[in-house]
């Protein structure tokens, strides 16, 4: 469901499906939560594969983060289409994560603990 790579001293989480569903929410959130328990906790969410994201989902992207600021942790997102980006302005979700649009290769790496 997640595909774990690294990149520079960031943990990717890349989204291999494109409509981002109830159906998925539930396996996705533990997923993610397991990385986080398993010590990867700041992770980049690449939605790059993703064309469509519903309420469940972004509840289920939600309630991660919470997992991982309890631990010490954070998530980032980035590769929003234009639809998403949107979405996430909309209600926003761009203040509540932080939001890039690639990769973030020259963010600072003092994101990552």
């Amino acid at each position: 469901m997640i595909e774990i790579t690294t990149y520079q001293n960031y943990y990717i989480a890349k989204i291999k499906f494109a409509e981002a569903n109830m159906e998925q929410s539930d396996l996705f959130k533990q997923e993610l939560i397991n990385e986080l328990d398993a010590g990867h906790t700041h992770i980049l969410i690449s939605f790059e594969e993703v064309n469509y994201i519903d309420s469940s989902f972004l509840g289920a992207l939600v309630t991660s983060l919470k997992h991982a600021m309890a631990i010490g942790g954070d998530i980032a997102v980035y590769g929003l289409n234009e639809n998403i980006s949107q979405l996430f302005e909309l209600i926003r979700m761009n203040k509540v994560f932080k939001v890039f649009k690639d990769l973030p290769g020259s963010y600072q790496a003092g994101w990552i603990a």
